[in-house]
């Protein structure tokens, strides 16, 4: 478990193009968090391939606070008394609970909970809000599969392949894409300080954050028109640009 890397899914999804559809070159690669780990790795290992880029709320390479951060949500779901240390015997009840209420507390801003916007969403209370918005979402799901993408955006390091050797700053100047970087003004996992550091280090990037307090979560705005807006404008924009 947690052996699979960015870069072995950016391989696969390569291969899929070029062998099952027959594309060569890609116009833009489009990704939110972990999806934008993976438009950098397009960017880096393909940069003769692909000709745009959007990274939306995601860094090239995890960060050490971010990894804190997935540290602790693995520690919440194998805390439960039915980990056995290789896998779950049975559902892990409490481990979802706790999972969950981390996971809320880090992808939204404070200023989203200050305002309460889950209310406008419709959300009874705050306890409603983690219970529906969050808890129950999560099990629906396998947790080992939940460990396996955590331990794919612990790795995240677009140098982290014989291409690169581990030289970050070489992998970053290598992408050759028209590149805009838009993090969340208040993202807390993939700050926009991090995002700016490493725009400033790719040739033709544009840092351009999200004005929102919607946190992380205004990368993925299907409940919040106003970012969805700024996006796809921003979006069109790169698209026609010559």
């Amino acid at each position: 478990m947690g052996s699979v890397k960015q870069l072995d899914n950016v391989r696969a999804q390569a291969q899929l193009l070029t062998q099952v559809f027959r594309i060569e070159e890609i116009a833009l690669v489009y990704g939110w968090s972990m999806g934008a780990q993976q438009a950098y790795h397009w960017g880096a290992l393909f940069p003769e391939r692909v000709a745009r880029i959007v990274a939306v709320c995601g860094t090239a390479k995890t960060t050490e606070h971010n990894q804190i951060f997935l540290e602790s949500l693995r520690s919440a779901l194998t805390a439960d008394r039915t980990w056995t240390g290789q896998r779950f015997e049975g559902i892990p009840e409490q481990g979802f609970r706790t999972f969950a209420r981390i996971y809320a507390s880090w992808a939204a801003s404070p200023a989203f909970y200050r305002e309460q916007i889950y209310l406008k969403l419709g959300y009874e209370s705050l306890n409603d809000y983690l219970w529906r918005g969050w808890e129950q979402g999560y099990r629906k799901r396998d947790p080992h599969n939940l460990l396996a993408m955590l331990d794919t955006w612990l790795r995240c390091d677009i140098s982290d392949n014989p291409t690169y050797s581990g030289d970050f700053d070489r992998a970053l100047s290598s992408i050759r894409a028209r590149t805009l970087v838009m993090p969340s003004q208040t993202d807390l996992y993939f700050t926009p300080e991090d995002c700016a550091a490493e725009a400033a280090k790719i040739p033709n990037a544009k840092y351009l954050p999200i004005p929102s307090i919607w946190g992380h979560r205004a990368g993925n705005p299907y409940q919040n028109p106003e970012d969805a807006v700024f996006i796809r404008s921003a979006v069109k924009e790169l698209l026609l640009a010559a």
